[in-house]
Formats: C-alpha cells, sequence, structure tokens
C-alpha cells in the first residue's frame, strides 16, 4: 500500500467523530516496572547506516513515512488507548518512560484537551542527528490541533526509522 493511501485513510480517520475506547493497558506484559536507565547509559544505535544526506525525493519519503506514523499514533491517543500507544513506541522511548510513568502522566496531559476537533500538520522536519541520540532518521512533526477545551494546541511527534524500516514515536508533547 503506497504512503499517500496510508495518509488519506489516516486523515479520513482523524477527521470523523472520535470513538472512546477505555483506558487500556498494554496487552503484553512489557518491560519491568523499575526505574528509567541512569543517566549515561548509552542507547542503541539503529542497525540501517544513516545516510549524510538525503537527496529531496528520498527525504519527502521519510518525511512522509515519519508523518504517517506519527498520524496513527496520534490517533491511539484520540482513542484513549494509552497502553497499546506506549507499546507502539520505539524500545528508546519505553526505556526511558516505562509504562507506570506512561499510564499515570498521559491522561493528566490529554484528558484536559478535551475531544479533538481537527489536526493539520504545520511542519515536518527531517534529521539524520538529535541532541543526546544516535544518527539515525529522524522525522519531527508539528500539528496544529484543535481540541474541545484548548482550540489553540500544537502538538509534537518525533519518530525515528529503525533497524527493522519502521518509523516508531520517540518524543510526543503538546504546548
Amino acid at each position: 500500500m503506497n504512503l499517500s493511501r496510508i495518509a488519506v485513510s489516516l486523515a479520513l480517520a482523524l477527521t470523523g467523530p472520535v470513538a472512546l475506547a477505555q483506558l487500556k493497558a498494554p496487552r503484553s506484559g512489557g518491560p519491568s516496572l523499575a526505574a528509567p536507565p541512569a543517566a549515561g547509559t548509552p542507547v542503541p544505535a539503529p542497525t540501517a547506516p544513516a545516510e549524510p544526506a538525503a537527496s529531496g525525493d528520498e527525504q519527502s519519503q521519510k518525511e512522509a513515512a515519519g508523518q504517517v506514523a506519527a498520524l496513527g499514533w496520534l490517533l491511539l491517543l484520540d482513542r484513549r488507548d494509552w497502553g497499546t500507544a506506549w507499546e507502539s513506541t520505539s524500545p528508546v522511548f519505553r526505556a526511558q518512560v516505562p509504562i507506570a510513568t506512561w499510564m499515570d502522566a498521559i491522561p493528566k496531559v490529554r484528558e484536559p484537551l478535551g475531544p479533538l476537533a481537527e489536526r493539520q500538520p504545520i511542519e515536518v522536519g527531517y534529521k539524520t542527528t538529535l541532541p543526546g541520540r544516535p544518527a539515525g532518521d529522524y522525522v519531527t512533526v508539528v500539528f496544529a490541533s484543535r481540541f474541545g477545551n484548548k482550540p489553540d494546541t500544537e502538538e509534537i511527534v518525533t519518530t525515528l526509522r529503525e533497524a527493522d524500516g519502521r518509523w516508531r514515536v520517540i518524543g510526543y508533547s503538546t504546548r
């Protein structure tokens, strides 16, 4: 299935009514609820070598793939499927944010916003390096989002292309 078809499907899903799912724990047991790794603990680098500079077409394809991954992941948050959202993030994210921390924190971030009314990407950026991270393929997407209780919200989602070729979320914030 090509990326434009996936993007259109996700866009249609996002513009329709958002179903509210129950607060769900992840399907698998997940890692232990131990504290995150100590500062200075090395983060495993993706095994696929980072390209020094992607051509315009390659960069556009990576940006599109990262954006599709970010939108799909945000849909899980919109449905309040916190456990599946955490489970589908990068192992880098899961190592830094244990499931117990995530399940406690994400409802406090998302529920005050109210239901999603609209979301549009306003900035998409591809980089091969991020501060404190190993070289790799990173896409950060900034979305202009309107929620029932906070109409002027920006959601920032950063994705990483991992060794298996899949793009997974490594960061999320709102402002």
